[in-house]
């Protein structure tokens, strides 16, 4: 895979990592599924990432058909199903051992076999998630800093 193969990543997780994550790649161009098991979480995420790229757009490093753009590319949504889409998937959930190994068995089940799983861990072993996952050669360590868009 190289970098012209990716067209879709998906982020698990639409905490404040997780939205950071989504705007960045937005901003970049990319389709994003932005993965949340709360319909709350992700309506206070898509109201968040309006304020982000609004802020951006203030501050001159956006202009505003960048910042609808980057919006228009974001499909928030409730399941796994549509990661299969991905090329790229990051996990970006809390720091729990246990949920971020149960996620990763379930992306190893739901995403194509060339698709890039990756944790945004700061501190769980990456090779547990690549063994949960059942694909350890496609899982990789992507620790982001916070605030995603200004790091």
């Amino acid at each position: 895979m190289t970098i012209d193969d990716i067209k879709t990543i998906g982020v698990v997780g639409a905490g404040q990592m997780g939205r950071g994550i989504t705007q960045v790649l937005a901003t970049c161009g990319w389709n994003v599924l932005l993965v949340d098991v709360a319909e709350a979480v992700l309506e206070e995420a898509t109201k968040k990432l309006w304020q982000g790229v609004t802020k951006a757009v203030e501050k001159g490093a956006l202009r505003g058909d960048q910042a609808g753009a980057a919006m228009a590319v974001i499909h928030p949504m409730r399941h796994l199903q549509r990661l299969r889409e991905a090329q790229v998937v990051i996990e970006a959930i809390p720091e729990d051992a246990v949920m971020k190994r149960a996620l990763f068995a379930q992306l190893g089940h739901v995403c194509e076999p060339s698709a890039l799983l990756a944790s945004n861990t700061s501190s769980i072993s990456i090779a547990s998630l690549g063994m949960a996952s059942g694909r350890p050669d496609r899982v990789v360590g992507l620790h982001f800093m916070n605030p995603v868009p200004v790091m």
